[in-house]
């Protein structure tokens, strides 16, 4: 009797350590947050990790650190755009344990983006539909914040044009400039669907020329920082050979593939599966690989491709590495796994290189293609 009590109580003294521990109380609040709607989720989640509501994960794994368009990453696994749409917490996003982090989109002037309800949940498809529509505070807003940031780990920012810009090519040059010495890199994000007509700068002339003056704004820079170009899911194979030549030509730093799409494939079960928007999140895996793989096939190591899509396990990560990804992005998963699941993959990563044979995450990228 006496030694089942005694391992009553050490039961009882082990699982209160773990309510206690950052990972169980960040994964329970998520879990809470799936009561609100999900933009009022989304806002909460941000506030609470401002006030350091949040995990703090060290993972230090030498065989996860690699080198991309010049930039060191400790590891290959990134926050996507769209979650610190206003650099509110890049650090604090940082210690989930992600080896980079991407705010924004930011334009140059500030909007509120689409009417509300604007973000749909498909918890059965593991899925978002949102259509926020660039709602950010702006450029000076944004500028602002970094500027007083303590420096540490990969932030780079997603740029975006405002919806009534009369030139939309100049307001990624706006963002260049603006926030030079900021950030670590640049993402030109002309693949939202979510602002009219803003998906016509994927069509050749209008690229090459959005690229030659943002690649140049860039290279008058004191401090220069790479710049990425990210992509729709939705292309015509016309125009994947056009932004795989342009890339090509112009030396581009990376592609992101890709965004959300447009598409609405017939598994998906969700009440709000006619919501207009971008779907993200599991659907979007199997297509946004197809993708980069065909990107991987066509560029080789020419340029370094960062696969985000889907991605909601060690597996799906290592999948994408396997595809041609470099580094690799999520967020949508965090919806529904909390904020624990950074941690989870890069603890599973190793086990995936030591199957397959590879000493660094850098010998996996691409070996999937036959």
């Amino acid at each position: 009797m006496r030694h089942s009590a005694r391992k009553n109580k050490r039961r009882i003294h082990l699982g209160a350590r773990m309510m206690r521990s950052p990972l169980f109380v960040a994964d329970f609040g998520a879990k809470a947050m799936a009561a609100l709607d999900p933009e009022r989720a989304h806002k909460a989640t941000v506030q609470f990790l401002k006030i350091g509501y949040g995990p703090k994960v060290r993972i230090k794994k030498p065989r996860l650190q690699i080198s991309v368009a010049g930039l060191d990453f400790p590891n290959p696994l990134g926050l996507a755009a769209g979650f610190d749409k206003n650099a509110e917490v890049p650090n604090a996003a940082l210690d989930l344990g992600f080896g980079f982090v991407e705010v924004g989109a930011v334009t140059p002037r500030p909007q509120a983006g689409n009417p509300r309800p604007r973000v749909f949940r498909l918890p059965a498809d593991r899925a978002v539909i949102n259509r926020y529509g660039f709602n950010n505070d702006g450029l000076e807003v944004i500028a602002r914040r970094l500027s007083r940031r303590r420096r540490r780990g990969i932030v780079g920012v997603n740029l975006g044009a405002n919806k009534d810009s009369e030139d939309r090519t100049e307001d990624y040059v706006t963002g260049v400039t603006a926030l030079a010495g900021l950030v670590d890199f640049y993402t030109v994000n002309i693949s939202s669907p979510n602002t009219p007509g803003l998906r016509a700068l994927q069509d050749k002339g209008a690229l090459v020329d959005l690229l030659t003056r943002a690649l140049a704004a860039r290279d008058a820079l004191e401090f220069p920082a790479p710049v990425f170009l990210k992509i729709a899911p939705d292309l015509a194979d016309a125009d994947k050979a056009d932004i795989a030549d342009i890339a090509r030509s112009l030396s581009l730093d990376g592609l992101i593939i890709s965004n959300t799409t447009i598409e609405r494939p017939d598994s998906l079960t969700g009440r709000h599966k006619a919501e207009a928007g971008g779907l993200s999140g599991k659907p979007l895996f199997a297509p946004s690989t197809a993708l980069l793989k065909e990107f991987f096939a066509t560029l080789g190591d020419k340029i370094p491709l960062i696969g985000v899509g889907g991605v909601s396990s060690p597996r799906d990560a290592y999948d994408k590495i396997l595809a041609g990804a470099s580094l690799v992005q999520l967020y949508t998963a965090l919806v529904y796994q909390g904020p624990g699941l950074p941690a989870r993959i890069l603890r599973a990563l190793p086990d995936f290189l030591d199957a397959d044979g590879f000493e660094n995450i850098a010998g996996a990228v691409g070996a999937g293609h036959d």
